[in-house]
């Protein structure tokens, strides 16, 4: 399989995961508490693109009203979130040279379940209007990420591992700050409201915040596809870039505040779904290597298919309810993340 893949071209590979993502997409709409025909979903969603009235326009029949205001916005959001999340995770594992990194490595979640914490417990935010947890979560994670930046330039420039103890050592503050304002509100709703939070859901999409949050994640994922030959340049390090004539200082810098930006509006959208930047960039490297103008695209891909595929079966496995997709993510990559570590330590597995 690793030497079709390689001799592929990538833009077949990419056409290929396109049209299994659109059946993907069929199938988690047909699934759920009513189970719909493939031939109904599919006319369903051809008559309200050909109608020009609005989706939530009122008297269109309950299939409709199932396909484009409950479950179609959510399968929406699972591809991009996962297509967002498994980008960064290219992108983190190049900045910092190690296969083992993801979107959170570098204090992003800590800053995000910061930011979620204060506003619920707090109240911090509340002006913010209605989404202000999403919100505030996300200007914890960027403001987090601005700090990595901040303290990994001083006292020279900044390089990976002064990127990664950066990040470790404000992930530990926040996570210190996260724990001092629970014990200290002492709300019991608040705290299941943070827990529900940090479990991960797609539940509450909608089409308006899709809106938004699609063209900034796809036009931070077209960024780092142009941005191939200098990701190519990171995996050979400082000191062979700037033999090259390239000073990675200022790239490393940009390409974490273009990844903090996606990873603060996925958390907005979906609360603290972890791994996917784990998972999916690792398997796809050992099928395409490791030139990112073809592990970016596939990645997006892959990471969609991926997180699609996960919030239909949150809906299935327990019948009647709805498996926070966090939990099942996590459970898949708890394993991968012990795996790659013992392979990574001992060689284990081949590449």
């Amino acid at each position: 399989m690793q030497e079709f893949f390689r001799k592929t071209d990538y833009l077949f590979i990419c056409l290929l995961l396109i049209i299994i993502l659109i059946m993907i997409l069929f199938w988690a709409l047909s699934i759920g508490t009513v189970k719909l025909p493939l031939e109904k979903i599919y006319f369903t969603i051809i008559e309200q693109l050909q109608s020009g009235t609005s989706i939530e326009t009122i008297g269109k029949g309950p299939v409709h009203d199932i396909i484009w205001l409950l479950r179609l916005p959510r399968l929406v959001l699972a591809a991009i979130v996962g297509a967002g999340l498994a980008v960064c995770g290219v992108i983190m594992q190049a900045i910092v040279k190690n296969p083992l990194a993801d979107p959170y490595i570098l204090g992003i979640s800590s800053g995000a379940s910061l930011g979620a914490t204060a506003a619920i417990l707090l109240g911090i935010g509340v002006a913010l209007g209605e989404n202000f947890v999403g919100i505030s979560a996300f200007i914890g994670a960027f403001t987090i990420s601005l700090g990595v930046v901040f303290i990994a330039n001083l006292g020279g420039k900044a390089n990976s591992i002064k990127l990664l103890l950066a990040g470790m050592a404000l992930s530990a503050v926040c996570s210190a700050f996260s724990s001092f304002i629970v014990y200290f509100a002492n709300n019991k709703e608040g705290m299941q409201s943070i827990a529900f939070w940090l479990m991960g859901s797609l539940s509450g999409a909608k089409w308006d915040s899709i809106f938004i949050i699609a063209p900034i994640v796809m036009i931070s994922i077209l960024f780092f596809w142009t941005q191939s030959r200098i990701l190519n340049l990171m995996l050979l390090g400082d000191e062979v870039a700037i033999t090259l004539g390239r000073d990675l200082h200022i790239y490393r810098q940009v390409y974490l505040l273009v990844s903090s930006l996606i990873v603060g509006f996925v958390v907005y959208a979906a609360g603290m779904i972890g791994f996917v930047g784990l998972i999916i960039p690792h398997i796809i490297r050992m099928l395409v290597g490791t030139d990112h103008k073809k592990l970016v695209p596939i990645s997006a891909l892959a990471g969609a298919i991926f997180l699609v595929l996960a919030d239909g079966l949150c809906r299935i496995i327990i019948p009647k309810t709805e498996l926070p997709i966090g939990i099942l993510i996590s459970l898949i990559g708890a394993p991968c993340f012990v795996y790659l570590m013992i392979k990574k330590a001992y060689g284990f597995g081949g590449n």
